[in-house]
């Protein structure tokens, strides 16, 4: 039997909490500190939050919205958004953060991960890899989208050994699509590296997540539209499944 550690991952914009698909059109979903709140009170494993306009604004994302996330989040936390300073994950960890996420500068400055994994050890640093198809292949974007020359798996490769201690590969072109993971990226990316793999974009359904353990390695899921939209119309209510539904057999 297999229990993957299963991370609804919220978006913030200017505090709000959206949803995106395919990283555009952010649709207002409500209110980050009630939906942490009611993730808590459901169990949630763990939970991402992750600010999109923090790189291309450059600044970090805020500290007050932080601490009131913290707050409410009695399970494992880990923030993203515009972290390019020790100073930043110092001020993150002191507000009740457990792990940091790091996009963009992981593109800009590779020296920085292995900065901040020296200062806070690897199991706290974790690397989010944003992934787009084009005619020429899979290719590392970043900024919200603009493409960079990295390989996914080269990409992946350094990250791991500058001293990231997980890696979040993300399609963009699944996100919020709900019509599962990128299962050959995913598969991929996890034969390439030794660190744990955790998939996000694209998951619809439970089956999605079994998917992404058997047919693409990854070790951990994780999902957006899944726990905060409901139904055909996708009207938003904040939901987990059960934890015996999150158990399958390999």
């Amino acid at each position: 039997m297999f229990r993957p550690r299963v991370i609804p991952v919220l978006l913030l914009r200017d505090g709000a909490l959206v949803k995106t698909v395919s990283f555009r059109d952010p649709r207002y979903i409500g209110d980050p500190v009630n939906a942490v709140r009611i993730f808590d009170e459901l169990g949630a494993d763990e939970l991402v939050v992750l600010d999109i306009l923090a790189s291309r604004k450059r600044r970090s994302i805020p500290l007050d919205v932080v601490t009131a996330i913290a707050a409410e989040a009695n399970m494992p936390l880990t923030v993203g958004g515009g972290i390019h300073s020790v100073a930043q994950i110092r001020s993150l960890v002191a507000a009740g953060v457990e792990k940091v996420v790091i996009g963009t500068n992981a593109v800009d400055d590779p020296g920085f991960i292995e900065e901040a994994a020296g200062h806070f050890g690897s199991s706290s640093i974790v690397v989010c890899m944003d992934v787009r198809r084009s005619a020429f292949g899979r290719t590392v974007v970043c900024r919200g989208g603009r493409p960079t020359r990295h390989d996914p798996i080269d990409f992946a490769r350094t990250v791991e050994a500058r001293g990231a201690g997980e890696l979040i590969v993300q399609s963009v072109d699944r996100d919020g699509t709900m019509r599962g993971y990128d299962l050959k990226m995913l598969r991929s990316v996890s034969d390439a590296v030794g660190i744990p793999v955790v998939a996000l974009g694209g998951a619809g359904g439970l089956q999605h997540f079994r998917e992404a353990h058997l047919e693409g390695g990854a070790s951990a899921v994780a999902a957006g539209s899944l726990f905060v939209l409901h139904g055909r119309l996708r009207g938003v209510l904040i939901n987990y499944p059960e934890r015996k539904e999150l158990t399958f057999r390999p």
